[in-house]
């Protein structure tokens, strides 16, 4: 199937809210990776995201030029075309995006977009993340209501982050704090300045204690059922139920408890990318430790080439992060439940 078109990516996150389910969103940054993903989905049978933070464009761009447009543009076009040979929905997205990067991420990509719709063709991308999390929120929304009136007529949906995640991603980092729930009120704010459909379609990255990277059983509390509160603080203000499609930022390393909660209380996308990171890398080492002589010209030997070959740890690579892509579809009931 070709990627998503945004009718095809709105039946998607409907589906998905009304079945309480959520799709992996998984981070890449080569071709490979992407492929690893798009597999996992499709041995799946599930439907999915794929997503291109700020770091991965900047690394697809090359290490000449760093260019994260040029990156971030070059895969989505390459997994527009290779999409098709997988027999699942794929959505394009972007991950964060703080302020000092958006005029050179996520406001040309919009533009890019909005252009390719005025003739008459579909968006390059489904999706772009807003992270205002590090400014006021006031601040933060103002500038939400500006990219999401774009993304509406680019036929984009916007992902907003209102409220901190902890650790560190790709520069922006918040310490793992009190901060990181957001309040009834917060959820209130962002209705009343984005409203609920309305102007335009958002995904809503709230915080209930989630934190990026690597962490410890008992580092983090996370609150998964502060969702159902926000849900029913905003529909006794505005009288809609389920007000609001939820994001699960900081995924990796969730307990099952956890992520049944998030379901159940209205999440339709998690991402992940930590897990998958080391599910791709790990069978890399393996191959290295197992063939140290074949991969390296140790004491001046030669070494033996189908060792050292980059395609031969490159599937070792896919198989691992295919397989926690699976897991994660089963984890989050996605499995099984492609769009035909």
């Amino acid at each position: 199937m070709p990627i998503a078109t945004p009718e095809v990516y709105n039946e998607m996150l409907d589906r998905a809210k009304a079945g309480k389910f959520a799709y992996p969103a998984i981070n890449v940054t080569s071709s490979q990776t992407l492929h690893a993903a798009l597999r996992g989905f499709a041995e799946a049978e599930s439907d999915g995201i794929v997503q291109i933070s700020t770091g991965g464009a900047e690394f697809l761009g090359g290490q000449y030029s760093k260019d994260m447009v040029t990156g971030a543009v070059a895969l989505a076009e390459y997994a527009h075309i290779v999409a098709e040979k997988y027999p699942v929905n794929i959505a394009l997205h972007t991950d964060h995006c703080p302020k000092d990067k958006l005029d050179g991420y996520v406001r040309p990509l919009l533009a890019l977009s909005e252009e390719r719709v005025k003739a008459g063709r579909r968006p390059l991308f489904q999706s772009h993340m807003w992270d205002g999390s590090a400014e006021t929120l006031a601040d933060n929304l103002a500038i939400a209501q500006e990219l999401l009136e774009q993304a509406r007529r680019a036929h984009i949906i916007l992902e907003v982050e209102i409220t901190p995640t902890g650790g560190e991603e790709d520069g922006v980092s918040h310490e793992i704090n009190d901060n990181l729930y957001t309040t009834v009120d917060d959820a209130i704010r962002t209705a009343e300045a984005l409203g609920l459909g309305d102007k335009g379609r958002y995904l809503l990255a709230a915080s209930f204690g989630n934190v990026h990277g690597v962490y410890k059983p008992g580092n983090v509390v996370l609150r998964p059922e502060l969702l159902k509160e926000l849900s029913e603080g905003v529909a006794a203000k505005f009288g809609k139920q389920s007000p609001f499609d939820f994001v699960f930022h900081g995924g990796s390393g969730s307990t099952e408890e956890e992520i049944r909660t998030a379901l159940e209380n209205g999440v339709v996308k998690m991402n992940l990318d930590t897990d998958t990171q080391y599910a791709f890398t790990r069978p890399v080492v393996d191959h290295v430790f197992r063939n140290y002589d074949g991969v390296l010209k140790v004491d001046g030997e030669v070494g033996d080439k189908k060792t050292y070959d980059p395609r031969t740890w490159g599937k070792l690579a896919e198989a691992g992060m295919a397989a926690r892509v699976l897991a994660a579809t089963q984890n989050l009931r996605s499995a099984g439940n492609a769009l035909k």
